[in-house]
């Protein structure tokens, strides 16, 4: 009898610990507003501890105990959404996020209520709970296929292991699962902390805050996650008919009683004005926030009549997020450097006192060409305004006059090559210098991760670091000595690191495997993407396969001369001159008799051309072809073949778009230009039934 009462006593002190660690977690983590010190709170979680390794018949996986250790993480085991993640449409300025209200305003008959909150640049992540207790997280993967990253997103601090009971009272049915979605993000501090680390240690430093969620979210050792000071956001349910809730406003206020943690930056607006004056206000405040946003997610807050509008096939019509306009800074242009191409071209870099923009920290951008460079009156030791094009590629916009310094000269292309030191040229017309050394070691670099990319070659994981390390150790020096490689040749690889214990890393054998039998699939591809595999100047994927669609044979392309070579349509006699002189070349001559010693066939079957019912229409591919499997190479492929042209940019001049899951801005382009756009079910259609897209009705 006495056991039992202690036990039961135990019990009841085990409850009260777990609640009120759970109480004081809440506060820190999420209201940032401690009642306790740090070294009362980890009093408590010892007391915990200490009573659950006691009484063992009472340890719960959603006891605060658990954060951290006992589980074993899964390798990311596929979880199929109950209901899909969807994207969002974007309003790239205030005009297309005025237009979304003009489409709401006309479908209702009056501007109605819209709840804003800001768009945190993150990682989307999807929580279940069953009975109250977190069983499940999940990426947003597709939309529709996600991975589990339970046992690390356990150890996320803010992500409440039990739901509060003033949450829970709120739920229809207990038990149910309910699941919320949001966002895991980095903050700027725990960010800088991150690569300073990485810095230390001689790692490869992450490139912005929302990269680094991600990455660390998917760490097979979830003790790593554990240590990279994550947080969230929470802001949706996945099916809000199984909470009283009736609203996004009202959800918000639910998720707070469950003890997520939701951003205090939200407002409810019954004006349009109020939504883009809140707009205008989250990108003035944007830098002093202590995680990265990049803008407003604006939705209709009745969830009825979210219902009415329901969803496109990619995103619902009810929500569109305006994204901020690019983020400029300004920062020290410290020197002009060179960088050899695989062609052969210099191009100067901006070396930049390191500065952040849009997310992440820049300290290099292209400059394209001296002429560039002179345009754009660019001198060391200028203060330059720097942005991201499209909020992705740093771009240098110009200098400020005001603080040059007297002593700055204009900037000069050097007139012979950094890597080998041979005399550069610029050719007639041309707008870049280029180095015409065969023996150049940085064109020799290029030419190798070029004939390995994945529309070459596509040796899968021959990059950059083993390149260059095959080079070093002359292991290599061409394309055909890829092919004179061993597994000893590559596991033996030193790969320039040191262990802790101050031991050479190499390659090591499960690398060197794979690596040979991608090495020994690359024999099997096409002769054209050999041939734009070379490295051939002026010849693209798209070249390459007209230059062999004429001549498919590397022994018939060698005989065609400069004059039948350009009167190839859309290869023209510059493209001619630089394929023939290429293939006179000894040197290029001895590498492809290598290649074909080795087992390359270098000719291209020759397929009858069937029905052309796509003839003169040009298509553009956007976004993952989710039911049909394909990528877009392939899909562009099976449109060619009924005689379809394909191109990566929308114009005026393409006739459809074809959109699938994540389709971005050539989607919006599209709209914008009245180009017609098909969805993929609509594109399996075409290639089923052979049919233009007007003859279906489409």
């Amino acid at each position: 009898m006495a056991d039992e009462t202690q036990q039961n006593n135990a019990h009841e002190r085990i409850q009260k610990l777990r609640d009120e660690i759970e109480h004081h977690s809440y506060l820190y983590y999420v209201k940032d507003a401690p009642e306790i010190s740090d070294a009362a709170f980890d009093s408590l979680l010892r007391d915990l501890d200490a009573l659950e390794k006691k009484y063992l018949q009472f340890l719960d996986p959603s006891s605060p105990t658990q954060r951290v250790g006992g589980a074993v993480a899964t390798q990311f085991t596929p979880v199929q959404h109950a209901v899909r993640m969807y994207s969002l449409d974007n309003a790239l300025d205030t005009d297309e996020l005025e237009a979304w209200m003009d489409r709401m305003e006309s479908h209702f008959g009056r501007f109605v209520p819209v709840v804003c909150e800001l768009k945190i640049d993150g990682s989307s992540i999807a929580l279940t709970y069953d009975n109250g207790s977190l069983v499940m997280a999940a990426t947003r993967g597709d939309g529709t296929t996600g991975e589990d990253v339970t046992v690390n997103v356990r150890t996320v601090r803010d992500v409440p292991l039990q739901l509060a009971s003033a949450g829970k009272g709120s739920i229809v049915n207990l038990d149910a699962p309910v699941e919320v979605r949001g966002e895991i993000y980095m903050s700027k501090a725990s960010f800088e902390k991150l690569n300073r680390q990485a810095a230390k240690e001689g790692k490869p430093a992450f490139a912005n805050p929302r990269n680094a969620a991600a990455g660390s979210l998917r760490q097979k050792d979830y003790h790593v996650t554990a240590e990279r000071d994550l947080s969230t956001f929470i802001y949706a349910i996945a099916d809000e008919a199984n909470i009283t809730a009736t609203s996004q406003w009202e959800l918000l206020a639910w998720l707070r009683e469950c003890g997520f943690h939701v951003n205090p930056d939200v407002v409810r607006c019954e004006k349009r004005s109020e939504v883009l004056d809140f707009c205008k206000h989250c990108l003035e405040m944007r830098d002093s926030l202590p995680y990265e946003i990049d803008g407003v997610v604006v939705k209709i807050d009745s969830f009825a009549q979210q219902r009415e509008l329901g969803f496109t096939s990619r995103a619902p019509r009810w929500a569109i997020a305006y994204k901020f306009p690019p983020e400029e800074k300004t920062t020290l242009l410290r020197d002009i450097t060179v960088q050899v191409g695989r062609t052969g071209a210099l191009t100067p870099v901006a070396e930049l006192d390191p500065v952040r923009v849009a997310g992440s920290v820049v300290a290099r951008a292209t400059l394209h060409n001296s002429d560039e460079v002179a345009r754009k009156n660019l001198r060391i030791g200028d203060t330059v305004v720097v942005r991201k094009a499209g909020d992705v590629i740093p771009e240098v916009l110009g200098p400020i006059l005001s603080l040059r310094p007297e002593d700055s000269v204009p900037w000069q292309m050097p007139m012979s090559c950094p890597s080998c030191g041979s005399l550069v040229v610029r050719e007639e017309g041309e707008a870049v210098y280029r180095c015409v050394s065969l023996d150049c070691p940085a064109l020799a670099k290029e030419r190798l991760i070029h004939w390995a990319s994945r529309n070459a070659l596509d040796i899968e994981g021959m990059g950059e670091e083993i390149v260059t390390r095959l080079l070093a150790t002359g292991k290599v020096a061409d394309v055909a000595d890829y092919y004179k490689l061993t597994e000893a040749d590559l596991a033996n690889l030193d790969m320039n690191r040191v262990n802790r214990e101050g031991e050479p890393i190499l390659l090591g054998e499960v690398v060197a495997k794979k690596l040979m039998v991608a090495l020994d699939e690359s024999k099997t591809r096409s002769f054209a993407r050999v041939l734009f595999g070379l490295g051939i100047r002026h010849v693209g994927k798209t070249t390459a396969e007209l230059i062999v669609h004429a001549y498919p044979s590397l022994e018939a392309l060698s005989k065609a001369s400069v004059e039948e070579l350009s009167a190839i349509p859309g290869v023209g006699l510059v493209i001619a001159e630089s394929v023939h002189s290429f293939l006179a070349n000894e040197t290029n001559q001895a590498v492809l008799a290598r290649l074909k010693d080795e087992g390359f066939a270098l000719v291209e079957e020759i397929v009858e051309v069937g029905e052309q019912p796509l003839e003169g229409l040009t298509f553009v591919l956007t976004g993952s072809l989710v039911e049909s499997g394909m990528t877009r190479d392939e899909a562009g492929e099976r449109l060619k073949a009924l005689g379809a042209k394909v191109s990566g940019s929308v114009s005026k001049k393409t006739s459809y778009v074809i959109c699938g899951q994540d389709a971005g801005s050539k989607r919006t382009k599209a709209e914008t230009l009245g180009v017609p756009i098909l969805t993929e079910r609509q594109f399996l259609r075409i290639l089923d039934e052979k049919q233009a897209p007007a003859e279906l009705g489409m």
